[in-house]
């Protein structure tokens, strides 16, 4: 089996390339720029040798056809595009081209070469928007209120036409929030954890942060990579819900990121207005019955689970540099 993950180098599609090597695929992945791109988090995981990388545009179909062609893929999965929520306020624009463009290439691609290419699409909870202390599944109306969250829901729909319109054996994952030592500084929960690090030994610094009340569906990325492979393993395609089930606010993931230094959270953080999004969820939180269903996957990690192992993963960081 051939798979080409879009999107290779980041957090996903990092975990994603190492459990379909231990599968025995042949991995493809691309970058916008593979000349110059470090795939860092493929070293960090020990398997940057094993993936054969090519740059491609996701918004550029002639750049998309010509990978497909040259990589001859059984599976696709697509992660590539603008993954922040907060930026995507700022280049709105390329956040809808590289998610909603870039979605609409390789499907195109795929009815255009004639091969039973299966493709899996990074959806997200974000689409949902603010439906009220409920866990949202795979009926859930959307209401997006971000321009990355818009862009998300157009590809969204354009994968299920296109499944319903060609036949195309197309998913959509709607991934809930998930994390791991991979992602960057600038997502909220690995910022606590190194500014957290970094208090306890020492630094003296106060960690500024948002709105501590919003509520959040936080799981362990490596076990969310199961459930998309898991998905194009099956008779029929179909789109789902990934998460815990659980829900935890802002303030409670900082305190349990503090307490693993032994420290109490209220001493060194605050909310900074400057850090509120122009529009901001209140609850997100997800229902997995169906993937547990069909697809036989449960989240095992949960939230203090999440942080235990990135401040072990953060500590271990701090050590190598000191």
């Amino acid at each position: 089996m051939k798979a080409l993950i879009c999107g290779v180098g980041g957090q996903d599609g990092s975990y994603l390339a190492r459990l379909l090597l231990a599968k025995g695929y042949e991995v493809w992945g691309t970058s916008r720029d593979a000349q110059i791109a470090s795939f860092a988090n493929l070293a960090q995981l020990g398997v940057r040798d094993a993936v054969q990388v090519r740059s491609m545009a996701p918004n550029d179909f002639r750049s998309v056809l010509t990978v497909l062609r040259a990589s001859e893929p059984d599976e696709i999965y697509f992660l590539a595009g603008q993954s922040s929520v907060g930026l995507s306020f700022e280049q709105p624009v390329e956040t809808l081209e590289s998610i909603t463009l870039g979605a609409l290439n390789l499907m195109e691609a795929i009815r255009l070469l004639g091969r039973p290419i299966r493709l899996y699409h990074a959806g997200s909870s974000e689409c949902f928007g603010d439906v009220g202390e409920v866990a949202a599944d795979e009926t859930t109306p959307f209401a997006p209120r971000s321009p990355y969250a818009v862009a998300k829901a157009s590809a969204h729909w354009l994968v299920a036409n296109y499944r319903e319109a060609y036949g195309l054996f197309v998913c959509n994952g709607i991934l809930f929030n998930h994390e791991s030592p991979l992602r960057p500084t600038r997502f909220v929960t690995r910022k606590i954890i190194s500014t957290a690090c970094r208090i306890a030994a020492g630094s003296g610094e106060r960690l500024e942060l948002g709105r501590l009340d919003i509520v959040r569906d936080w799981g362990w990325a490596p076990e969310y990579v199961e459930a998309m492979w898991r998905m194009l393993q099956g008779e029929q395609a179909r789109d789902y819900v990934i998460a815990t089930g659980q829900a935890q606010s802002l303030q409670d993931f900082v305190a349990a990121v503090f307490a693993e230094f032994d420290l109490d959270w209220r001493a060194h953080v605050c909310s900074n207005p400057a850090y509120f999004r122009p529009t901001d969820l209140a609850w997100s939180q997800g229902n997995p019955a169906r993937a547990e269903q069909l697809l036989g996957w449960r989240a095992g990690f949960r939230m203090r689970d999440v942080v235990r192992e990135m401040v072990v993963a953060e500590r271990e960081q701090m050590q190598g540099k000191g």
